[in-house]
C-alpha cells in the first residue's frame, strides 16, 4: 500500500493505493475506485474493501473525501454530495496518469453512503466499465426519510443566517458518540445501535472519523437523489450486496430500489443473515461479497 495524493478543484485528497501481489509496473492492470460511506474515512471499510479486491489482483484506490479526514477543504466535515461526486470523477482521473492502470478497466466499488454517490458518478463518468455497490444508501432518500424536510430546510436556512451575521458553524454528530449516549438516548434501532458499535468503539474506530458534521450540509443533502436518471444514464454493468437484517437507513430498500431500475447487466446478492454494518467488516459477510464482487468485476473488467 502507498499512500498518494491527488486533487479536486484545488483541494488536495490524500488516498492510499493498494497493489496486488505480483505487481509489474510493466502490465496493464485493472483498477478500482473505493468510495467511503458518509462520516467514515478511507482506512475503515472503504479500505477492507480495497485491500481484498487487491488479493484478487486489482489495483485499487481508497480516498477521503474532500472537507473529510486526512484531505484538504474548508468547511471541515461538509457532506456536499456534488463534491463527494466529483471527488470520484477526480480519483479516476488520477488513475489515468499510472502508466501501469488500463484505462478501459477502472472500476468502482461504494459501500453505504459511497455506493450511492459510486453510483451516481458513473451515470456521467464512463471511463468507469463496471459498478459495485454494498448496502447502498440513497443519501437524500435517507435524510428526507428523517424527518420533515421542510422544517430540515428552514432550520438550515436560519443557522445559515446566523453564521453569516457571525455565529460559529454549527457542527452536529452523525450518531451517539458512545455506546453509554446511545443507550441514555433511548436508541433500539439495529442500524444505529451497530453505527455506533463501528466507529465508536474499537471495532472501527479511526482517530480521523470525528463523528462530525457541518449542519449546513443538510440542505444539499436533502435535495440529493443518487438514483435520479439511472434508468436513462446508468449503462454499465451493476454488482448490488445487501444484508437481510434490516435496521432504518434503508440499504436494503435502497438496494433493491437500484437494482430493479437498473436497466443493463445487473445481480443483486442479498446476504442472509447479515445487517448493513455486518458488511462493514464481519469476515462471514465481507467474504461472501468480495467474492461475488471478484467474480463481477474478473466477468467485466
Amino acid at each position: 500500500m502507498e499512500h498518494v495524493t491527488f486533487n479536486n478543484a484545488g483541494i488536495e485528497l490524500a488516498a492510499n493505493l493498494y497493489l496486488p501481489a505480483g505487481f509489474d509496473e510493466h502490465r496493464k492492470h485493472a483498477a478500482i475506485v473505493c468510495v467511503h460511506p458518509g462520516s467514515g474515512v478511507k482506512e475503515q471499510t472503504a479500505g477492507i474493501y480495497a485491500r481484498r479486491m487487491a488479493e484478487h489482483g486489482y489495483v485499487t484506490l481508497a480516498f477521503d473525501a474532500s472537507h473529510q479526514g486526512a484531505s484538504g477543504g474548508e468547511p471541515r466535515f461538509a457532506e456536499e454530495p456534488s463534491a463527494r461526486v466529483e471527488d470520484i470523477r477526480c480519483a479516476v482521473d488520477f488513475l489515468m496518469t499510472l502508466g501501469y492502470v488500463d484505462e478501459e478497466r477502472i472500476g468502482v466499488l461504494g459501500v453505504c453512503a459511497g455506493g450511492g454517490y459510486a453510483v451516481n458518478a458513473a451515470m456521467t463518468e464512463h471511463r468507469i466499465k463496471a459498478v459495485g455497490a454494498v448496502v447502498p444508501i440513497n443519501i437524500g432518500r435517507a435524510h428526507r426519510a428523517s424527518g420533515d424536510a421542510i422544517e430540515q430546510l428552514a432550520a438550515v436556512g436560519r443557522q445559515r443566517t446566523q453564521e453569516a451575521r457571525g455565529a460559529e458553524p454549527l457542527i452536529t454528530p452523525w450518531i451517539p458518540d458512545t455506546p453509554t449516549a446511545a443507550a441514555e438516548a433511548g436508541v433500539t434501532d439495529l442500524d444505529v445501535l451497530e453505527a455506533v458499535d463501528y466507529y465508536r468503539t474499537a471495532r472501527g474506530f479511526h482517530e480521523r472519523s470525528v463523528n462530525r458534521l457541518r449542519f449546513t450540509s443538510n440542505a444539499a443533502m436533502l435535495a440529493f437523489d443518487a438514483f435520479h436518471l439511472v434508468e436513462e444514464l446508468l449503462t454499465q454493468p451493476l454488482q448490488v450486496v445487501v444484508g437481510n437484517r434490516i435496521g432504518s437507513f434503508g440499504s436494503y430498500r435502497d438496494g433493491q430500489d437500484l437494482y430493479h431500475r437498473a436497466p443493463g447487466k445487473k445481480d443483486l446478492l442479498v446476504v442472509d443473515g447479515a445487517s448493513h454494518y455486518d458488511l462493514y467488516d464481519r469476515p462471514e459477510h465481507v467474504d461472501q461479497a468480495v467474492t461475488r464482487l471478484a467474480s463481477f468485476y474478473a466477468e467485466h473488467l
